[in-house]
């Protein structure tokens, strides 16, 4: 055997093996999100209580910060998949839609931003981005789709949607201003609080996924 191909058998070798061990970790991370997803709560002073507030988006941001945003986009995938198994849907399918639209907003360009230089304060701009860009995708996609989606699939008129915010919010009074005081501030705190946990947590698991201690 020459040198050559004896080299170029141990790139491929260890090609594979950085492959298979990216795919463990997508699987994992995923698994851990589809766990995280169960644990959900209202925000009842800032939204009607079918928008629920959980942190299953902690351990897909942590991956896509560690192997890409493409990676983070397929964590974020299976976590719905997984979730849509295991639990099935109370929202014909359109509460998990919007999530993965949503979650993928705040996601990819965090992601895309930390990838050019994986510093610290390049994380911090790419998760400030990421959450303007979050609570952008769901006002837009929640008016546009969404809502419309969700009530066309329960017999519910826009109108309802209107009522439930203008019983927090009594100056709502379209699905416009529903989406700008409700679905606007209830992403805006998701993201944030999904960004602070990952900023501390993400030091201590990317030593895990890189094998350190």
């Amino acid at each position: 055997m020459s040198a050559t191909t004896d080299t170029k058998k141990r790139t491929n070798e260890r090609s594979s093996a950085t492959n298979v061990s990216k795919l463990v970790k997508i699987a994992m991370l995923a698994a851990v999100a589809t766990v995280l997803m169960l644990v959900e709560f209202p925000l009842p002073f800032i939204a009607p209580p079918f928008y629920e507030l959980d942190f299953s988006e902690v351990p897909v941001l942590i991956g896509a910060f560690a192997m890409g945003p493409l990676a983070g986009a397929i964590i974020e995938l299976i976590k719905i998949l997984l979730n849509f198994v295991l639990n099935g849907t109370v929202t014909a399918g359109v509460g998990e839609l919007g999530n993965f639209i949503v979650g993928c907003a705040l996601i990819v360009p965090a992601a895309m931003i930390y990838k050019k230089s994986k510093t610290r304060k390049n994380a911090v701009i790419g998760m400030v981005v990421g959450v303007i860009c979050m609570a952008v995708t769901g006002c837009v996609m929640n008016g546009a789709v969404l809502l419309p989606a969700y009530g066309k699939a329960f017999g519910m008129p826009i109108e309802a949607f209107v009522e439930m915010g203008s019983a927090i919010f009594p100056v709502i009074n379209n699905i416009f201003t529903f989406c700008l005081f409700c679905v606007v501030p209830f992403n805006l705190i998701k993201g944030v609080v999904v960004s602070v946990m990952t900023l501390l947590l993400y030091k201590y698991i990317s030593r895990l996924l890189k094998g350190e201690h």
